[in-house]
Formats: C-alpha cells, sequence, structure tokens
C-alpha cells in the first residue's frame, strides 16, 4: 500500500472501535471522538463540537505551481437488523440466521471528496469545491438453510452537506500561506448529540499535494520561515509532511498529532484502530477473550471481525516480532 495511504487510513479509523472490541464495553458506547466537523447549526453556541476544520501551511514555488486537496472523512451509517415476517421486516437488536449471529450496531463508510489542479496564483481568488451527499439506505438479505428469506441487514445514512474552501495568499517571492477549510452546512433539526454525528464528517483529514512547490515543516521549519510558519493557524487539526523524507510534495492535516514523516511499524499485522497503544499488547488482550467475548466481537462489525481473524491466524514467529524494536537513534537539534 501507499505509504501515504497507509497513515492516512491509520488516522481514518483511529477510535472506530476499541478493545475489546465489543458492542457492549463501555468505552465503545461513545464513538467517532476524533476529527468530527460537525453541522453548523447543532455546532453554534458550543465549543466542543466545530463545524470548520482549518488547515493552514507554507508552500514554496511559483505562481503556476499546482495543488490537490482531498478531504477523507468517515459517514456513520446506521445498521438495522429485520426479522422477516409475513409482509414487513420485524426490527430486532439481534438475529441469528443460518447460524451467523447479526447485531443491529453503527457502521461507517469512507468518503472522499477532492479538489484537483488547483494553480496558485488563480487560488488567491479562492476556490470552493461542494460536499453533496444524499441521503439513502440499502438492503442486504438474510437467507436460512433452505434458502428462504429469513431477514435483512438495512443500512441507512443521512444525507451531508458542506464544502471545501481554498485559498492562497502571496508572502513574497515565491512563498505562499495556503489555508484549506472543510465546512459542514448539513441541515439539522436538532436533538441529542449522538443524533447529530449521523450527520457530522467523522474522524476527518485533509490530504495536500503540491506539483511543482514544497511544502514548509511546521512542526520544525528552517530558520528564515520559522516567523512566517508562527502565522499559520489551524484549527482542529495538525499538518506535518509525509511521504519520504525529504520529499516536500505532500502534507498530511491530522486531527491527531503526529511528527513528520510518520510511518507505519513494517511488524504491525495490521490496524487495531489505536495508534497509541502497543500492537503486541493489543493483539495478546484479544487472544485472552473468552469465547463468548470473541463471539460478540466477531458478530458486531465486519471490521472487528477481520481483526480476530487475523490475530487468531497469526504464528508464533509474528508474535514475537511484535515484541519490539530499535528503529534509530538521533540527536536533538540545538537551537
Amino acid at each position: 500500500m501507499d505509504p501515504v495511504r497507509a497513515i492516512a487510513d491509520a488516522v481514518l479509523y483511529e477510535g472506530y472501535i476499541l478493545w475489546p472490541y465489543r458492542r457492549s464495553a463501555i468505552k465503545n458506547q461513545q464513538r467517532w471522538t476524533f476529527g468530527g466537523v460537525y453541522p453548523q447549526a447543532h455546532s453554534e453556541g458550543r465549543d466542543d463540537d466545530p463545524w470548520v476544520m482549518r488547515t493552514q501551511c507554507l508552500l514554496e514555488g511559483g505562481g503556476e505551481a499546482r495543488v490537490e486537496v482531498g478531504v477523507r472523512f468517515l459517514h456513520v451509517v446506521q445498521r438495522s437488523v429485520g426479522r422477516q415476517m409475513a409482509s414487513s421486516l420485524e426490527l430486532v437488536d439481534e438475529l441469528t440466521v443460518a447460524g451467523q449471529r447479526h447485531l443491529a450496531w453503527q457502521e461507517a463508510v469512507e468518503r472522499e471528496i477532492v479538489a484537483t489542479d488547483l494553480r496558485l496564483d488563480a487560488l488567491e481568488r479562492g476556490h470552493r469545491t461542494a460536499v453533496e451527499i444524499a441521503a439513502a439506505s440499502e438492503e442486504e438479505e438474510l437467507r436460512d438453510e433452505a434458502g428462504r428469506r429469513a431477514g435483512a441487514i438495512v443500512r441507512s445514512w443521512h444525507g451531508l452537506e458542506g464544502a471545501i474552501e481554498v485559498q492562497a495568499q502571496r508572502l513574497g517571492a515565491g512563498l505562499w500561506r495556503l489555508t484549506a477549510a472543510i465546512v459542514n452546512t448539513t441541515p439539522w433539526p436538532g436533538g441529542a448529540r449522538e443524533k447529530a454525528l449521523e450527520r457530522t464528517f467523522c474522524s476527518t483529514h485533509t490530504v495536500l499535494k503540491a506539483t511543482g512547490a514544497s511544502f514548509v515543516s511546521l512542526t520544525d521549519p528552517p530558520e528564515h520561515l520559522r516567523e512566517a510558519a508562527e502565522g499559520c493557524t489551524n484549527e482542529n487539526t495538525w499538518p506535518v509532511l509525509v511521504g519520504e523524507p525529504p520529499d516536500r510534495g505532500t502534507l498530511l492535516s491530522s486531527p491527531i498529532i503526529l511528527e513528520d514523516y510518520p510511518r507505519i511499524a513494517p511488524e504491525s499485522p495490521g490496524d487495531l484502530f489505536d495508534g497509541g497503544e502497543i500492537d503486541q499488547m493489543l493483539v495478546l488482550n484479544i487472544l485472552s477473550l473468552t469465547d463468548e467475548e470473541k463471539a460478540e466481537m466477531r458478530d458486531c462489525d465486519p471490521r472487528t471481525r477481520a481483526i480476530l481473524e487475523r490475530t487468531e491466524a497469526l504464528t508464533e514467529e509474528e508474535l514475537m516480532s511484535l515484541h519490539g524494536a530499535i528503529r534509530e537513534f538521533g540527536m536533538v537539534r540545538e537551537r
């Protein structure tokens, strides 16, 4: 996988569901805790649920240079389970069909909106790309051993509206301040915060790519650009260089604080939705779950089922490789 995409995916699913990876676990009663961009009408008057995520960064290049701004987020999907009655579905909390249990809960679908081929000098006038996702639902039929329709899984989601707003400001010869904002203007009828999450851009992050120009590290800018870097304001996000150093063509703006050029450990057997924890510890905790707990983990979400199957298939050698590794020793640069 593209290393930039791998880091972006880890950010996208950070906290999607946490160990012990079960629907009934207290810590999984409140999900979607990172990178939320909420409906404006819900957000106004609240400090904890922003409706804007704004990235500001520095870019070195001429006015003919071009940028691409991509925004990715998770869209909450309500997963309902229905038992087939005579002519309709009776919604239930769980349903076992052909030996497999299905649980009602929430999933998520990935969304990506990209503004491409944006020329820097043209961006002085600003650019807007609309976010328009229609409400919809889809049904997955469940059939018993005899092939009869026994029920269905119904996945449904609310519509989303908003925009990506991009603007460039010329700071000097060959130096620009680039601003990329994601705004959520989805209509909000009011109600509990949990309902607002169904109309939220969850786990939002921005990937910016430059052609003919180079991004400047805001974490460790060169001395002559330090003042300009300190003048950048980032709201609810943290931009870092990604890719192979010293390349400066791609910037990831993440709701989680990262270092420049973050990497996924090659020993990692796969995403566990918690980059702040040690893979070995999570793997051992998964293997120590009871059969009943593993059954709930398997049945509550397709992604947790994949984690369980992948973990149980690890060889002894693969488990030992998670024990730890020293990548490199470096010296702190004096300022």
